[in-house]
């Protein structure tokens, strides 16, 4: 379809696409972890399935986001969703290693996928609508707020579930046992993710539309994906507010993996059983999601506030690096008190991350063309995804107590001091990119 749509109703779209992503990777983040002690999984073991999602996430970054920027956004979402599918059923009824391993690196390719071409179609759109100089923070703001919520919904539902088949006639073990225990209660939630792939596919192919691009062969997608790709790579070299983003997109996966694999386990520990631990990391990170939407929403603002997009980025990771090394202070003590720190720091680390992201998105489009746009966004990914696998493997064979917490928030807070002084304003117009990256539209921008 050629038809332009109207700014509103790209943004509900984006947001609606948004959420139908998401949902179902928050319906597995309370009960993962804890999936794979159930199966008999050891921590290392754990840590070795996390990286294997971020390294095959990693190495597939920017062939995917080259595809994308060639042969269009939403065949390359759909497939995302396709393998999201296959990745969440298969994690959800294996018991082996190599199959969990299996699940979590087809998970990683589906976020490879999934990195750049939403968020890609809706600047895309807004640009054609209303010219390169379209303001963008707000839309990226919503969209931010949107993963948020539907994380949030997904963790919460994620983690109440499993719990709620335990109660009354005890519905979880007659599941278990009428399965072969190929079903645990720890399993439904992610079975229910893959059942909300399905609508996501639908939508993304019917909802998102694109303006035409040149037919292309197999082999015209495979010669130009290694000019695009090289294209995103020389761009951090070139620009240096760029690779500001880039490293700080790297000290913000280094903070997620330390929060995603430490919490759940101390959570489980301050209850006593998995299936309550489960509950209330879920209502922990579900109040993190809840920060991290507010922090988005008000991103604007905090520019507004600060003065500029660059010093609201340095505010919002000094925020959240405060707030993991508060976790990484208390994890050593018990007591309401210390409970009560953890917790504020815990919101602090993503109220941080939610007002830093639509910041660096904003000053990233600017620097970029609509031709290698879901690179770029792929660059960044890369870089948080690198950086989380390092810091999971670390992670996790530190000894318990503040110090692999610390790690965490040591690149949070050097992330923050990348943004102390500034490059200079922004230029309005993005980076040319490659002749070969770019093919017109009709409405002659470069898509």
């Amino acid at each position: 379809m050629t038809r332009r749509l109207d700014l509103r109703t790209a943004r509900r779209r984006y947001v609606t696409v948004s959420v139908l992503f998401w949902l179902p990777l928050g319906l597995s983040i309370a009960p993962l972890i804890l999936l794979f002690t159930e199966r008999g999984m050891a921590m290392a073991v754990i840590s070795g399935f996390f990286a294997a999602h971020s390294l095959t996430a990693a190495a597939l970054e920017l062939p995917t986001g080259g595809l994308s920027d060639v042969v269009g956004r939403r065949s390359v979402l759909a497939a995302a969703g396709l393998l999201n599918l296959t990745a969440l059923t298969l994690v959800g009824l294996s018991s082996t290693p190599l199959l969990l391993g299996l699940g979590m690196a087809l998970m990683g390719a589906g976020r490879a996928l999934s990195s750049g071409p939403a968020e890609a179609w809706y600047v895309d759109t807004v640009q054609a609508h209303s010219g390169p100089g379209a303001e963008l923070r707000t839309g990226l703001a919503r969209g931010s707020s949107a993963i948020s919520a539907a994380l949030a919904t997904g963790t919460l539902l994620g983690g109440a579930l499993p719990w709620l088949l335990g109660l009354g006639p005890d519905y979880g073990t007659r599941l278990s046992e009428a399965t072969s225990e190929l079903v645990l209660p720890l399993s439904v939630p992610l079975l229910l993710g893959a059942a909300v792939e399905i609508a996501f596919v639908l939508y993304a192919l019917t909802a998102l539309h694109e303006p035409p691009r040149p037919t292309a062969t197999l082999r015209d997608v495979l010669r130009d994906i290694p000019a695009t790709v090289s294209g995103g790579l020389r761009l951090g070299g070139r620009d240096a507010l760029v690779r500001r983003v880039l490293l700080s997109a790297g000290a913000a996966g280094s903070a997620l993996a330390a929060i995603e694999l430490l919490t759940p386990a101390r959570a489980a520990a301050l209850t006593g059983a998995s299936e309550s631990g489960a509950v209330l990391f879920a209502s922990l990170a579900c109040a993190g999601f809840i920060c991290s939407g507010i922090g988005s929403h008000l991103a604007p603002l905090t520019a507004r506030l600060a003065g500029s997009g660059e010093r609201a980025v340095m505010v919002s990771l000094g925020t959240s690096a405060g707030g993991l090394l508060l976790l990484g202070a208390t994890a050593a003590f018990a007591g309401v008190g210390s409970m009560v720190l953890a917790a504020t720091g815990y919101g602090l680390v993503y109220l941080g991350l939610g007002a830093a992201g639509p910041s660096e998105n904003d000053l990233l489009h600017r620097r970029v063309t609509s031709s290698g746009r879901a690179t770029a966004l792929s660059v960044q990914s890369l870089a948080l995804q690198l950086v989380a696998a390092l810091t999971g493997l670390i992670v996790g064979v530190l000894p318990p107590g503040p110090l692999p917490w610390l790690v965490g928030g040591a690149a949070l807070l050097a992330g923050a001091l990348l943004w102390v002084h500034r490059s200079g304003p922004t230029p309005p117009t993005a980076t040319p990119q490659s002749h070969a990256m770019s093919t017109p539209s009709p409405d002659g921008s470069l898509k």
